[in-house]
């Protein structure tokens, strides 16, 4: 069904955003368009009669990339690369198209596709590196930083092959080695293997055919693992004359597997130290004063979260109610109320403090809000002493604010 819903909403776009197409063109497309319904052959097929139809049609590019989309959609391979190379020599700075318009070429081995593959390849590299990325600390940092390194992996991987299939294999090795450095993955791994094996040297692609073995974890890759599982058998009898001590082999694949990946969990913690939080106690927010606040640190503890922003007026009507509360719990060491703000612009929050005369310590959500589920504000989220969520408030009610979360404090501090 939501994909239906897509390929309607993109047929709709494409008819009612024509605004320079004639009638006669406009009656033509929506007509079209009915007629095909719900199938996206049928959508895709009534798009190149269209397109056959007013070869001259501004809406050549949209229309393009619709059929695009919806063909990979659909797995259809042959007009992906058809119609994304069009649309790719008139913008050709998308990622994803870029990525797999290089992709499909590589899946043969002829040198005419080879070429216009390492192209597109270098293409991707430089669109990989151009796009912005989150700063550091920021929530999403992590993931986005991960991301970037996967296509860059995979644009360089596409280099190596692409170059090995011109006849250049030392290059391939090259460019396939700093594929698996920039993104440790089973397609650089085994990109390397294959290369070196085809310069002779088969004793060295063992342990990175090895390597792809066991990073072909996905289910995906189940059919790729079993052919590597396959050729290190076959290298390593040709070697070996049996396949006495391969276990071996693996074994010590396993264990770099094992650093690989304590290496690069590292890297993401010091770009985002929430990448790998499953609960709230394991969040670190970030403190308007740039300070750190662990919240293990606050084990044992009632937490009253009050997320906010500067932007909502409610928040503002509950805020005098808040301090009213704080002021009951100040001196219980045991009940710690933490405001958090889920503002994007945290350039914002300063200045408003300062104007509306809020003299409170605040900290930024860094993804807490969304672990926590949290759609709208002003939410008051209650921790009892065990790390548990003992309750949750979603807006407010004036008059009965301060009695409804005072008692609700004291409920979280009951349950011991």
């Amino acid at each position: 069904m939501r994909v239906l819903l897509a390929f309607a909403f993109c047929a709709l776009c494409l008819v009612c955003a024509a605004q320079e197409v004639s009638e006669a063109e406009r009656q033509a497309l929506r007509a079209a368009l009915s007629e095909a319904g719900s199938s996206q052959v049928d959508f895709i097929r009534a798009l190149e009669l269209h397109l056959q139809k007013y070869p001259q049609t501004p809406q050549r590019g949209e229309l393009e990339r619709a059929i695009v989309k919806t063909a990979a959609e659909i797995r259809d391979s042959r007009r992906v690369l058809l119609y994304g190379e069009r649309v790719l020599a008139r913008d050709g700075a998308s990622v994803e198209l870029l990525e797999r318009v290089t992709r499909l070429l590589l899946s043969g081995e002829d040198k005419d596709s080879a070429a216009k593959a390492l192209d597109y390849a270098r293409k991707f590299e430089q669109a990989v590196q151009a796009q912005p990325q989150a700063k550091e600390g920021e929530h999403g940092a992590a993931q986005q930083w991960e991301q970037r390194q996967i296509f860059l992996g995979k644009s360089l991987v596409y280099q190596a092959r692409a170059m090995g299939n011109l006849g250049n294999a030392a290059d391939a090795t090259v460019l396939a080695r700093r594929s698996y450095e920039t993104a440790p993955s089973a397609e650089s791994a085994r990109e390397i293997a294959r290369w070196l094996d085809r310069m002779g040297r088969t004793a060295d692609a063992i342990p990175h055919m090895a390597d792809a073995f066991v990073l072909s974890s996905s289910a995906e890759e189940a059919g790729l693992r079993a052919k590597d599982r396959e050729k290190l058998g076959e290298w390593w009898k040709k070697l070996k004359a049996s396949e006495a001590g391969l276990g071996d082999e693996i074994l010590a694949a396993y264990d770099r597997s094992v650093v690989l990946v304590a290496k690069r969990r590292a890297l993401l913690r010091a770009l985002e130290p929430n990448a790998f939080a499953e609960s709230t106690l394991d969040f670190t927010i970030s403190g308007l004063d740039g300070k750190k606040l662990n919240l293990m640190t606050l084990k044992g503890k009632v937490l009253v979260f009050d997320f906010w922003a500067t932007w909502c007026g409610p928040c503002r009507g509950q805020q005098p109610l808040y301090e009213e509360v704080k002021k009951k719990y100040a001196a219980n060491p045991n009940v710690i109320f933490l405001n958090v703000s889920t503002d994007e612009n945290r350039e914002l929050v300063k200045p408003f403090l300062d104007q509306n005369g809020w003299k409170k310590t605040v900290y930024f959500e860094d993804g807490l809000a969304g672990l926590l589920r949290v759609s709208s504000i002003p939410t008051t989220v209650i921790f009892n002493v065990r790390g548990e969520v003992s309750s949750r408030m979603n807006g407010y009610i004036p008059d009965k604010f301060v009695e409804m979360l005072g008692e609700r404090i004291e409920q979280a501090l009951a349950e011991k």
